[in-house]
């Protein structure tokens, strides 16, 4: 037992000893869970990080201005809010920065803020930042006291946010980490389109069931991408807010040639990708350490080839080495493959609570309403002042000799408000504004102006009510911001599921909610075009090339998912509109959601061809691409991590030899180039630049030509416009250049147009031409004159409407239908005979009944190398 003295009181309270440990250490652990280590599950933040976002909005480092030394930022930080080290302050600064540490950075940087490799970030004297375009865009907008709860800093001298008004749930957008005392959390991030398509489900359907929506969010998404091997965990972690997430690192095989003797070639195991949070530099470490204590035998040399492009570790394997069975130890002894453990634990009212995804999405909107009545309220309130004020300058206005006598009459400014009010019948704050409204309010200008002002404040205080009053009017308005923000920083998710929860469309006994239900499948057919379904939005994420497997079982080594293997000999290739692609029977029932663009027998094709926007080639293995009942890939996921942010405009196979083709590559600002595709036979593993490109244009479309058909034949270039240039294409006149070369300028496209797309045609063939809102017609080739490089070319069709513009260039050769996809997401097909016959004049017919506001925004040809959008 021990004795407290008071101070000044002259009394000693007894108390036991382990009581006031247990109270004591109780506050302490709560001040820590509370005041650092637990994030709030309203906006996602730690105390740390909120005042650090807060103290860079003081400062006005938005991303429109220029960058500010991190040591300004965390002083100011330190010395108004934070009264702890500026180490701690730092580093909390450059986890923020850190695009492989958050999935959607709230801080931008210049300098080094250090690497996966856990190299250490310069000092803060150094390195400098500023916010990001979704911190200012969804998580600062409209901060203000009157919104959300500040309170007073550590010494009462500022005042500090509680909670930041964000308007997305940056709890799962980037996660949180943090050990406190007794207890951790650990929130994977998630990617934002899917938390948002949540969220709206939720609005819709507060009632959804679990399963449903963790359809729509199948599982976290993180920055370094990986695969998640099984949806257990996750499904664990979201019902009950702790689980154990398998996660892999992503590879491929490469075959590596001597430079010395080309002869010789070795296998090698490609890693470009890396589970979260696991550190590349101590994974190399890791396994050179246990090649040499012999527990890894067959790698013959390991090496880091990463660059500014992304990651690439080779592992070289000695003659004879099973690479399936190196990477199997790889996944059981090193962090290749590791378990994330998810623990949902964030602050709710103050209090540390283990909730669901579920929980933390209710939390948020619960959040995001209270705060959306509040500002409406704020607005309400200064939109009623101020029309009060308009009134009475409508008043003072609509009675302006009364105004002048008053004032040209009173001694002084005092009894002109008073006389104003008694005479005008005003309110002070009117009499105010009138004494204060300069002469050019009398002006017809200025009084049409104050009208417009008026009417428009009614308005928005009807909306402002409505709002306020309606509840499904503001949930309208809530989903319209989420849809908003969607659009403005969605991107594509990074992370792989190899066993994702199956879609909506393909799951018939569960009960789909109707608002997500309109959305996915209600069509209207209009007459007299065919429709295709449409397909349901994509939620079952890609998985990876190459050798991946799924979590190992007890004492036993992880299986492989997919090992490249040579289809069988009769088996076919097929696409997908939504560029997804896969190898099966020819009797095989094939159940796409996306129509079918491209099939072709694999029997002699050994490599498929994909171009990009940035010109680069890159050849992908037949036996690289996985059967129909796997799955089917996505071709971007064929690309390097570094070149799949590029976008695919063109594939094809190579014939036999490839002295049989040419290529035509057409770009954005219209140069032309012809190129051997003998090129192709150097490409690596890291793709072939087959042409020089300005720094604001790309390569836009790819067309195969054979060579001993050229001389006959013309390039028929065409713009949004409605310009077409035909070109012949001899040798003579337009000759093969060297991969180095930027091409010749075609024509030179105005502002406000686009190249639509190029055909190669016999001179007695017919185009087909299509409008974004409906309209073709059919076009000889003979009635477009033959054109030089850089002529105006010919206006071959006159627009209905000033806002239409040309969508697609289609051949006739063969008699395939056009695919077309619109802008409300239908899919329709258009019939070679509905085009009719027609001279340059004119807008064609009405081929296609649109809804309102529908538009044309994506058409394909099986006669058509292209893809047009």
């Amino acid at each position: 037992m021990t004795k407290l003295p008071l101070a000044g009181m002259g009394r000693i309270i007894p108390t036991e000893l382990h009581e006031e440990m247990e109270h004591s250490y109780l506050e302490y652990a709560m001040s820590v869970i509370v005041g650092r280590a637990l994030p709030d599950v309203r906006d996602g933040l730690k105390p740390v990080h909120r005042r650090i976002v807060f103290a860079m909005h003081e400062l006005g480092l938005t991303p429109d201005r220029p960058f500010r030394k991190c040591a300004r930022v965390v002083g100011d930080v330190l010395g108004k809010y934070h009264p702890h080290g500026d180490q701690a302050v730092y580093d909390a600064l450059v986890r923020m920065v850190q695009d492989f540490s958050s999935r959607y950075p709230l801080l931008a940087g210049h300098g080094n803020f250090g690497s996966v490799d856990n190299d250490p970030p310069a000092a803060m004297r150094y390195t400098e930042t500023r916010l990001s375009p979704v911190a200012t865009g969804a998580v600062l907008a409209d901060i203000d006291q009157a919104i959300i709860d500040f309170s007073p800093n550590f010494d009462n001298s500022q005042q500090e946010p509680t909670v930041l008004p964000v308007q997305l749930p940056v709890l799962l957008l980037n996660g949180c980490s943090g050990i406190a005392v007794g207890m951790a959390t650990n929130i994977p991030p998630h990617n934002l389109g899917e938390v948002v398509d949540g969220l709206i489900a939720l609005i819709d359907n507060p009632g959804l069931e679990d399963h449903v929506l963790w359809r729509l969010i199948p599982g976290p998404d993180f920055p370094t991408g990986g695969v998640i091997l099984s949806s257990d965990g996750t499904q664990s972690a979201y019902h009950s807010g702790r689980g154990l997430i398998p996660v892999q690192g992503v590879s491929h095989l490469e075959t590596l040639r001597s430079e010395k003797r080309r002869s010789r070639s070795r296998t090698a195991i490609i890693v470009t990708e890396l589970p979260f949070q696991v550190n590349k530099a101590a994974w190399i470490e890791k396994i050179a350490s246990l090649v040499n204590q012999g527990r890894i035998e067959g790698i013959s040399d390991l090496r880091d080839e990463s660059d500014r492009t992304g990651m690439r570790v080779v592992i070289e394997l000695k003659r004879d080495t099973d690479p399936q069975a190196i990477l199997d130890i790889l996944y059981r002894t090193t962090p290749l493959q590791s378990n994330f453990g998810a623990i949902f634990l964030a602050l709710v009212d103050n209090k540390p609570v283990q909730l669901s995804l579920r929980q933390i999405l209710e939390e948020f909107l619960s959040f995001r309403e209270t705060t959306l009545i509040r500002q409406y309220t704020h607005e309400l309130e200064e939109s009623s002042q101020r029309l009060d004020v308009l009134a009475g300058l409508r008043t003072a206005l609509a009675n302006i000799d009364s105004v002048i006598d008053i004032l040209r009459s009173a001694p002084d400014g005092s009894t002109a408000k008073a006389q104003l009010q008694v005479r005008l019948d005003l309110t002070p704050p009117q009499a105010d504004a009138i004494l204060a409204m300069p002469l050019r309010r009398i002006t017809g200008l200025e009084q049409t102006k104050l009208e417009q002002e008026y009417d428009a404040l009614l308005t928005r205080i009807q909306e402002l009510e409505t709002l306020l009053n309606d509840r499904r009017e503001r949930s309208k308005a809530m989903k319209k911001e989420l849809r908003r923000l969607k659009k403005q920083f969605s991107d594509r998710r990074r992370t792989r599921i190899l066993e994702p929860i199956p879609p909506l469309f393909l799951s018939p006994v569960v009960e789909i909610p109707p608002a997500i239900e309109a959305d996915l499948l209600s069509l209207d057919t209009p007459a007299p075009v065919k429709e295709i379904p449409a397909p349901a939005a994509e939620i079952i994420a890609s998985t990876p090339v190459a050798t991946v497997s799924k979590a190992p079982k007890a004492k036993q080594a992880p299986l492989s998912l997919f090992t490249p293997q040579t289809p069988a000999e009769d088996a076919v290739l097929s696409l997908t509109a939504q560029n997804k692609i896969a190898w099966h029977s020819p009797t095989d029932h094939v159940d796409d959601q996306s129509p079918l663009i491209f099939v072709t027998p694999v029997q002699n094709q050994e490599t498929l061809w994909l171009m990009t926007d940035q010109g680069k080639v890159y050849g992908v293995a037949v036996k690289e691409i996985p059967p129909l009942s796997l799955t089917r890939l996505p071709l971007v996921s064929f690309l390097p991590k570094a070149a799949q942010a590029e976008t695919i405009v063109s594939q094809f196979f190579a014939p036999d030899t490839f002295s049989e083709r040419d290529l035509v590559l057409l770009t954005e600002q219209g140069r032309i180039k012809r190129l051997g595709m003998a090129e192709l036979a150097d490409c690596g593993s890291r793709g072939l630049s087959l042409i020089k490109l300005k720094e604001d244009d790309r390569l836009q479309f790819v067309i195969p030509l054979a060579t001993d058909q050229a001389e006959t034949q013309n390039l028929v270039l065409a713009t949004s416009s409605g310009r077409l240039l035909r070109l012949p294409l001899q040798d003579s006149y337009f000759p093969r250049l060297s991969r180095t070369a930027q091409g010749q300028q075609a024509f030179r496209v105005r502002s406000g147009e686009s190249l639509v797309g190029g055909l190669v045609l016999n001179p007695k063939e017919n185009l087909y031409l299509l409008t974004q809102w409906g309209w073709g017609k059919a076009l000889p080739l003979e009635a477009i004159r033959l054109a030089k490089l850089e002529d105006l070319g010919t206006t071959v069709i006159q627009f209905m409407s000033k806002n239409d513009h040309l969508v697609g260039l289609f051949s006739s050769q063969g008699s395939g239908e056009i695919l077309i996809r619109t802008t409300q997401d239908r899919w329709l097909t258009l019939a070679p005979h509905q085009f009719t016959e027609q001279g340059k004049d004119g807008p064609g017919d009405r081929l296609l009944e649109l809804m309102p506001e529908e538009q044309v925004n994506w058409a394909w040809s099986p006669n058509c190398n292209n893809h047009f959008r």
